[in-house]
């Protein structure tokens, strides 16, 4: 099944940052002077993310947000055109440095993530009621928590006013504004994100449906739960499903949950029955965790539907961690 090409559009609204990525042989403890392996300055920020990973999945996609006016700021343009992404809606904040993302990936392929907002602090209500237009012809409008939290609520409701689905990604976790639960469709959220706002102790792929539950009777349709190797547990109205996880051996988890989202963003504007669109965007992630970086480890259409699960491998990273990128 797929939807008409003029509802094929997905907006992100979001950051951008540049990644400084640090591979460390393990995480340095407070005080300590450790000796890195390597250094990458890559493309990122969780709504450019989801924005390329969407794209390289076929979709239509139109990114709104800002950045500086420093060098920074002219590499992640070039990246987002590289990748098709029409960035018409990124504007330059005059004397604001791009956001920035400082990333430490030991070998055990896990990071540690410090963000600087930078210009991303300075999107606003005003970039949300912009984007009327642009959802006129969307079929799903994708939020994360990168931005001001009010920002996001104006541009839920500007969505649900013109009739564009919400999918939200609540990272980094933080409370939510109750106005906000109800104008969201999809919920996507990894454990620790579950863990805050349902406020339970741990939240495992015993105790994922109930969360799933609970979150849903706040107002989203679908909910999410991304449980690393244990895979995701998807709540919807016809009940709960669980989708195991594929083991692959990883390089590294940076943006993982963002190559989900996209591609599960990619999938659902083409028509496709939730369960086809979370196992699409698990071998997504699957083949993102196999490469380092951010933007530069997500896959394409063709990649993914070439995937050879079968020769995946026993170990590794699951398909759809979460975390800040």
């Amino acid at each position: 099944m797929t939807a008409p090409a003029r509802r094929r559009k997905v907006v992100v609204f979001g950051s951008l940052n540049m990644d400084l990525v640090a591979r460390v042989p393990r995480m340095p403890a407070p005080g300590e002077t450790l000796a890195g392996r390597s250094f990458l300055a890559n493309p990122g920020g969780k709504g450019a993310n989801q924005a390329v990973a969407c794209a390289r999945q076929g979709a239509h996609v139109e990114l709104v947000g800002r950045v500086g006016d420093d060098g920074f700021a002219a590499t992640l343009r070039a990246a987002l055109a590289a990748q098709a992404v029409d960035a018409g809606g990124v504007a330059t904040v005059s004397g604001a440095a791009t956001g920035t993302a400082m990333i430490f990936v030991d070998d055990a392929a896990q990071n540690c993530i410090a963000v600087i907002a930078g210009a991303n602090a300075h999107v606003s209500c005003d970039d949300a009621r912009a984007l009327r237009p642009r959802l006129h012809e969307a079929a799903l409008l994708l939020l994360q928590l990168e931005v001001p939290v009010d920002a996001v609520l104006h541009a839920a409701a500007v969505a649900r006013a013109s009739g564009c689905r919400v999918l939200l990604n609540p990272a980094p976790a933080r409370p939510l504004p109750e106005a906000l639960w109800p104008l969201l469709d999809i919920l996507v959220l990894n454990e620790s994100e579950a863990c805050l706002l349902t406020g339970m102790p741990q939240v495992t792929r015993d105790t994922a449906v109930q969360a799933a539950a609970t979150l849903r009777s706040r107002g989203p349709r679908d909910v999410l739960v991304t449980l690393g190797a244990e895979g995701v547990v998807w709540a919807g109205e016809a009940g709960a499903q669980h989708f195991d996880a594929l083991r692959v051996q990883a390089l590294d988890t940076t943006a993982a949950g963002d190559t989900f989202i996209g591609a599960l963003a990619a999938l659902l504007v083409e028509g496709h029955a939730m369960p086809e669109a979370v196992r699409h965007a698990i071998r997504a992630a699957a083949l993102c965790v196999t490469r380092v970086g951010a933007q530069a480890s997500m896959p394409t259409r063709a990649e993914v539907e070439a995937f050879d699960v079968s020769a995946s491998g026993t170990h590794g990273a699951p398909a759809a961690p979460g975390g800040p990128n």
